[in-house]
């Protein structure tokens, strides 16, 4: 299914702005220890063990917390070895033929739903970004067809989930004390919200929220010419671009998610917007600064915070290859996944005049509900540290 590309509509939030989390990381981090011990590193006991540890402690939510450690590569005991080399002979090739045999049926879905329908083009090239933001696809399917392709693609979804091992769904409904009658005020005052705001942990993200709400993505426009996965995206109304561009207009991104955002908090059956408003994933135990691409549309959004708990392999998706990730979740007997809903955030007249203030209230809220820590990194810096863990391993 169509993987989106980050919230990139504009760069990271300032340092003053960020709300703080300096102390409060360094005593979270302290309290968890690593379930990959430094004497299980690969490198322990030499001056590289103890490069990597401290490039863990400086890259806190990116470091793995797993059996697996950094990279996915540690060393395994013979009791892990014995369940991975079960997992993969048994469960990885199961997983991954029904993980396809989805994959097909919602194509054909799919197709059926869009036969004698011609795609959308955005008018005017995408607002002033002229071929670097593409057609709305089928966005706008009514009747029937729209009904298919939503039903059909939340009930495959969670399809999917299952497929990956994730049987049991804990989702928890966040209210705020005395403030349930007050909100349902403002839900008829002001309108469904535009955007689903998400912690950002991995792609199964995305499975979980199309499963829940079946909303619309930003992806690469590669992805709309990807065999199957391309039509699926078009119809899943993911906005497109050439993010590998040297000069794409980002502006013309943002203007064209701003326009789906207030579409979807005008007309009901307009899907909604799924951002990840940090840019990048992490361990599950920190939250990112937020850029303002999700906010900008002055509307409502909805927060969501995911949480992986685990005991041997973290479904996150830090510091660890694609394919090493997937071959290791799908070996994994059991995966868990905990959601934690959110009430419907409204901006005040001062956040929607400035974006930054808005994003930065809304991260603040979703740190305190989900027990996250506020840190200061971005992808930047989760580059310098998959460059540092590569170096690490050439030299072992």
């Amino acid at each position: 299914m169509a993987l989106p590309l980050h919230d990139a509509t504009t760069s990271p939030s300032d340092p003053d702005d960020l709300g703080g989390g300096g102390e409060e990381e360094e005593e979270r981090l302290a309290s968890k220890p690593l379930l990959s011990s430094p004497s299980t590193y690969p490198s322990a006991g030499t001056e590289e063990g103890v490069e990597e540890l401290e490039l863990d402690r400086r890259y806190a939510p990116y470091a793995r917390r797993d059996a697996y450690g950094a990279m996915g590569r540690g060393p395994l005991g013979a009791a892990g070895a014995g369940r991975l080399a079960v997992g993969a002979a048994v469960l990885f090739p199961l997983r991954l033929a029904a993980g396809v045999l989805v994959l097909v049926a919602y194509y054909l879905v799919c197709r059926v739903c869009t036969l004698r329908v011609e795609e959308e083009e955005r008018e005017g090239g995408g607002g002033g970004a002229a071929g670097e933001v593409e057609g709305d696809g089928y966005a706008r399917l009514e009747g029937w067809r729209r009904e298919g392709v939503v039903r059909c693609g939340r009930a495959l979804a969670r399809a999917m989930l299952f497929v990956f091992g994730f049987y049991w769904i804990r989702e928890y409904d966040c209210r705020f004390p005395d403030a349930e009658d007050e909100h349902q005020e403002q839900s008829k005052e002001l309108g469904r919200p535009g955007a689903v705001v998400s912690n950002h942990v991995s792609y199964v993200d995305i499975l979980y929220h199309m499963s829940s709400s079946f909303p619309s993505f930003v992806a690469k426009r590669s992805v709309a010419r990807l065999p199957m996965v391309g039509l699926i995206s078009k119809c899943l109304g993911c906005i497109f671009v050439q993010r590998e561009s040297k000069t794409s207009d980002f502006k013309g991104v943002s203007g064209a998610v701003t326009e789906r955002i207030q579409r979807a908090h005008q007309q009901k059956n307009s899907p909604m917007m799924l951002l990840f408003p940090e840019g990048t994933t992490t361990n599950g135990d920190y939250l990112l600064p937020f850029k303002t691409g999700a906010f900008l549309a002055k509307a409502p959004v909805k927060p969501v915070i995911l949480r992986y708990p685990y005991k041997r392999f973290s479904p996150a998706w830090d510091s660890m290859s694609g394919a090493r990730h997937v071959f290791l979740l799908l070996c994994q007997f059991v995966n868990n996944l905990e959601v934690i809903h959110l009430p419907v955030y409204y901006p005040s007249e001062q956040e929607k005049e400035d974006p930054k203030l808005y994003a930065n209230n809304v991260r603040k809220l979703m740190a305190v509900e989900g027990n996250l820590i506020l840190s200061d990194l971005g992808l930047a810096e989760k580059r310098v540290y998959h460059a540092a863990l590569n170096g690490l391993l050439c030299q072992s």
